[in-house]
């Protein structure tokens, strides 16, 4: 699975891409994920990870030539932040606090056509490192060969970085869908945007599916697939983007978006209309909204729930032992 893509020292954000893409270059991806994290996509993608000052971890990672021909390919960490909705990375080598504490077993390998290599990304926490959320990126970086009166090109791949610290548990992470905006393009072409604010302590990495039907229910129409690219940093406010097809009449519609960040997932409906080309966006506020937790998560939620069922209960065994008590004194 390839992480990232990056092509240059350019500066911009960096996107998933497609395991099938890129064939003839180089290539990275996560080899371990957390047990804990088992089932959160993005965990399969990226490292993620929580972890107290002091704390070390290290994480396989498996560097590939699909090129045809032999590529010395340099390894190291460098510098990223969650800037304008977007994960963003730094140019060129530029360093920040964690990709300081990051270190690779080797900076390079030299690696035959069709060949792949395990690597070591070691993250060593310093034990007076503050409380935050640090982004960074770990790049397999290689040089085009040169041709004559030509500029070589760098190819860069990385994994992205999301690392919090702090004492104790993880922040939980959560996000609320506000709003919604239909528009339509000259030429006929409609949209639809969402506003959604991060209202937990990690960042986000939002995809999602949108259901049209009309209002007699005889149409169905979709799923239509988020725009992906958005991030959105701890309280960051931003829009996810769905587009749509040209011959979608203007409804009324009645929507059903999923969104998705890991294991959180949240489900907004509403009934929207589109304008017609060239009139205003229309803005509808967001109702009948649900959070849905999967996997570990839905599992820690159903704990937390049984253990306040637990005390409550408690409680009313208590009260009921203290009124019996009163009146037997009476």
């Amino acid at each position: 699975m390839l992480a990232i893509v990056g092509v240059s020292a350019l500066t911009g954000p960096v996107a998933a891409a497609d395991p099938g893409e890129d064939l003839d270059t180089i290539g990275i991806k996560l080899m371990e994920a957390p047990a804990d994290r088992r089932d959160d996509s993005r965990a399969q993608r990226y490292i993620i990870d929580h972890l107290a000052p002091g704390t070390t971890i290290r994480r396989q990672v498996e560097i590939s030539n699909r090129t045809d021909k032999r590529k010395r390919i340099q390894l190291y960490a460098a510098a990223a932040d969650v800037q304008g909705e977007q994960f963003r990375f730094g140019e060129g080598r530029t360093a920040n606090e964690l990709s300081s504490w990051t270190s690779l077993s080797q900076p390079e390998v030299t690696l035959e056509p069709g060949q792949n290599q395990a690597v070591t990304t070691t993250i060593a926490v310093p034990p007076t490192a503050s409380a935050g959320e640090r982004y960074a990126v770990v790049w397999a970086s290689a040089a085009s060969d040169p041709k004559p009166n030509a500029v070589a090109k760098v190819h860069r791949v990385g994994i992205r970085v999301y690392l919090d610290v702090g004492p104790g548990g993880e922040p939980a992470s959560g996000f609320d869908i506000e709003e919604f905006t239909t528009s339509r393009a000259a030429d006929g072409r409609p949209s639809l945007t969402v506003k959604v604010t991060n209202t937990g302590g990690r960042a986000l990495d939002l995809s999602g599916t949108l259901w049209l039907t009309d209002e007699p229910g005889e149409i169905r129409a979709g799923p239509f697939p988020v725009v992906e690219g958005t991030t959105l940093a701890p309280e960051q406010t931003g829009k996810v983007t769905v587009a749509l097809p040209s011959r979608l009449d203007n409804g009324p519609w009645k929507a059903e978006l999923t969104l998705t960040s890991g294991v959180v997932r949240r489900t907004a409906t509403m009934v929207v209309t589109f304008p017609d080309p060239g009139d205003p966006p229309a803005t509808f506020k967001a109702s009948n909204v649900r959070m849905i937790f999967t996997g570990s998560a839905a599992a820690g939620l159903l704990v937390l729930v049984g253990i306040i069922l637990f005390l409550r209960r408690a409680q009313l065994k208590s009260l009921a032992a203290a009124v019996t008590g009163a009146r037997r004194r009476r």
